[in-house]
């Protein structure tokens, strides 16, 4: 079975190759590809998980349909036999990994919600007994859930690590009023999408939203809740006091963590047993939170 790593169509001006994501313009939309790449520690690593995009992008089209109610998401169409006639030339390509969304002023602010402490949030609480400066109750344990969820902002660093910031710096960067839209709305998201996993047994550590905005105001975009952005953790297993088993890409850091790999080029190239489980995790996950199998 073969990693998709990059798409190519000279119909079509790519705009952007991402970490994972190739993005074309098709008229006045944006078509948006979910590849099999994988990072991690900021590097593309050499070789891809097969099917990873098509999880990508089927799990955030589940999301997107539970929290239409909550906010509007950029989503135009998914189903590729509806696609322009250009694209569906390639619809053996594009087909469950690939969406038309509209286009948007994306805003600067990465939106990190935690529910648990975890990650760079645990290791900065032993050290300062706060996440992202917000003061937290002394003796939580690594993975505790935490009394309340944090909005913990950060910037999109086009290179290099995002870096946490506070909220005050996000009003600045976007307005006051768009800021606390954008905190009060990834707070109702990820609220709701907990409220989903739970039901499933799945706990969701913590998650990023990217945002953008319209003519009519602030627009959900780009993935939402997919096992790239997010940590998730079966419940019946969970433990406060130490790491977590993960259904996401945790799985491939520990490994990268475990040969020693200095984060610094060229990444290493994941051994297949690596590629299988790391596979098998996002398909676990998918199926677990949308009781579907994958297109």
């Amino acid at each position: 079975m073969s990693a998709l790593l990059e798409t190519r169509f000279p119909d079509w001006r790519l705009l952007s190759r991402g970490k994972v994501r190739d993005n074309y313009e098709v008229g006045d939309a944006l078509l948006i590809v979910s590849t099999d790449r994988i990072s991690a520690f900021d590097h593309v690593l050499p070789n891809g998980i097969p099917d990873k995009g098509k999880v990508l992008n089927q799990i955030s089209l589940f999301w997107f349909e539970k929290t239409a109610r909550l906010v509007r998401n950029h989503l135009k169409e998914h189903r590729v036999e509806l696609f322009p006639e250009t694209l569906r030339r390639h619809a053996d390509v594009l087909r469950g990994r690939s969406v038309l969304v509209t286009r948007l002023r994306m805003l600067p602010v990465e939106c990190v919600v935690r529910g648990y402490l975890a990650g760079s949030g645990y290791k900065e609480y032993m050290k300062t007994g706060s996440v992202c400066g917000l003061k937290l109750p002394p003796g939580l344990q690594e993975s505790s859930r935490l009394p309340e969820p944090l909005f913990t902002p950060s910037t999109k660093a086009t290179s290099g690590h995002d870096e946490n910031i506070p909220y005050s710096k996000v009003i600045d960067l976007v307005g006051r009023e768009t800021a606390g839209q954008v905190r009060d709305l990834s707070l109702a998201v990820y609220r709701k999408a907990c409220e989903h996993a739970e039901s499933r047994g799945i706990l969701i550590a913590d998650t990023k939203f990217e945002f953008g905005i319209d003519g009519d105001g602030v627009v959900l975009a780009d993935e939402v809740l997919t096992p790239d952005s997010s940590r998730f953790w079966p419940k019946e297993t969970y433990r406060p006091g130490g790491p977590q088993p993960s259904l996401d890409k945790q799985f491939v850091r520990d490994y990268l963590e475990s040969i020693r790999w200095d984060k610094s080029p060229p990444a290493p190239r994941l051994p297949d047993e690596i590629v299988e489980g790391t596979r098998r995790r996002y398909l676990d996950i998918f199926e677990l939170l949308t009781g579907r199998k994958l297109e």
